[in-house]
């Protein structure tokens, strides 16, 4: 493994609303639902892991770049839905959506700043989530938040293979959050649609 080195975030962070956060049980999940600080940190430390792993872990524009750009949103069901019929022919909601820049076909030119994309949380089906699998609003959030930068650095889960080595990364990023307690079984909407390779 090589060593770590300091990776600089620049965080386009949306809230949620006031209501969801005041409805957020734990002080950490409403934490991770208005401070953007919180989740630059979180989001530093899983990068500079990824990026000393090494291999597929992250691309390799990640290895060079000096910053590291990316927005996160939280939002409400109905917001979610509007997203996903919109880009994805889904009218659902679902709990995380990523847009990801690197898939994007735009010249990178060896640029000190790389645009990872978006990632949006539906705040109300983290909630079910969490209740459903009998941890934390907060851990949820962790879990779908680093499912989405996942996504963003170009992972994928086609296959049962695939998903497994996706699942065991996500856990060890959100046991480097400090959140430790079991996920037990995934309800992620997007890793459930396990779709053959082209």
């Amino acid at each position: 493994m090589s060593s770590t080195r300091a990776v600089a975030i620049d965080l386009a962070f949306t809230p949620a609303e006031e209501q969801l956060i005041q409805a957020g049980k734990g002080i950490g999940a409403q934490e991770r639902l208005s401070q953007g600080d919180v989740w630059e940190s979180t989001l530093r430390l899983w990068l500079q892991h990824l990026i000393a792993d090494g291999g597929d872990s992250a691309p390799a524009e990640l290895q060079s770049c000096e910053e590291i750009c990316l927005g996160l949103q939280f939002v409400d069901d109905a917001q979610i839905t509007d997203l996903n019929a919109r880009w994805r022919n889904k009218p659902t909601a679902t709990d995380v959506l990523s847009f990801s820049a690197l898939e994007a076909d735009m010249p990178l030119d060896n640029c000190p700043s790389l645009e990872l994309g978006d990632i949006i949380v539906s705040v109300p089906t983290a909630e079910r989530q969490a209740l459903e699998q009998e941890h934390s609003l907060e851990r949820e959030l962790c879990w779908l938040v680093s499912h989405g930068l996942l996504h963003l650095l170009g992972w994928d889960h086609p296959d049962e293979s695939r998903l497994e080595a996706m699942l065991q990364c996500q856990e060890q990023l959100v046991a480097m959050a400090g959140i430790v307690q079991s996920h037990g079984e995934i309800n992620c909407e997007s890793a459930d649609e396990i779709t053959e390779e082209t």
